[in-house]
């Protein structure tokens, strides 16, 4: 028997609730490449415009920071953007650094969409598994009340193998979605830390700015 005859027995071994089980894993792994390929794909442009950023940075270059800001639609170009875009109205870093902070806000939002759900989906594939093998033993232990004494043992064997194939293919789609969940976080968090330390560093170079402004005057 194939691997894939063996995966088909198994399903079919397994009673009514294996059903819902393989659509939570359906559904977990489309959320899961929906979400791997777009924050793979929002990583990249980040590294792309840090790369053109980050040399204005370190001069202070500020209005070279707002043209390449206002062409590049990554996030940390929008960030920086939203904190660049404010001095023409402010010089305060606190406003700056809040304008920053709301534009973060709003990339976050997006970065952690549907992610939280594959830990809830973990759990209810899990949860599924427990109550489809309680199932299958009750269903069993009611068959072998009515069944010829001489089959009791075997029927009540095999109807517990089957309501076990529910638990185990519940914790086969858990495991695997916890996984992805926490792996998903840590790239979303790498790119929120991202945002933050660009976001810091735009600040930093204001001020060094301001501090060779004033120097220069009282020069």
């Amino acid at each position: 028997m194939s691997f894939f005859d063996t995966i088909i027995t198994f399903l079919q071994d397994g009673g009514s609730f294996i059903y819902p089980i393989a659509l939570v894993l359906v559904i977990g792994l489309a959320i899961t490449i929906e979400r791997w390929f777009y924050l793979t794909t929002v990583l990249s442009a980040n590294k792309k415009a840090m790369k053109l950023i980050q040399p204005q940075l370190k001069n202070g270059d500020i209005e070279e920071i707002i043209k390449i800001t206002q062409t590049n639609s990554s996030p940390v170009a929008d960030v920086l953007n939203s904190g660049v875009s404010r001095l023409t109205d402010t010089k305060r870093r606190e406003d700056i650094e809040n304008a920053m902070e709301d534009a973060l806000m709003e990339h976050m939002l997006r970065l952690e969409k549907r992610t939280p759900f594959l830990a809830t989906l973990a759990n209810i594939a899990t949860l599924l598994g427990l109550l489809g093998t309680i199932m299958g033993l009750i269903a069993a232990f009611s068959a072998v009340a009515t069944a010829d004494p001489a089959d009791k043992a075997n029927l009540l064997s095999s109807s517990i193998s089957v309501a076990m194939n529910t638990t185990a293919f519940g914790l086969i789609t858990a495991i695997p979605l916890i996984l992805f969940h926490s792996s998903l976080q840590t790239k979303t968090m790498n790119i929120v830390d991202s945002l933050e330390m660009v976001g810091r560093k735009l600040l930093n170079s204001l001020s060094y700015k301001q501090l060779q402004k004033s120097e220069s005057d009282r020069g």
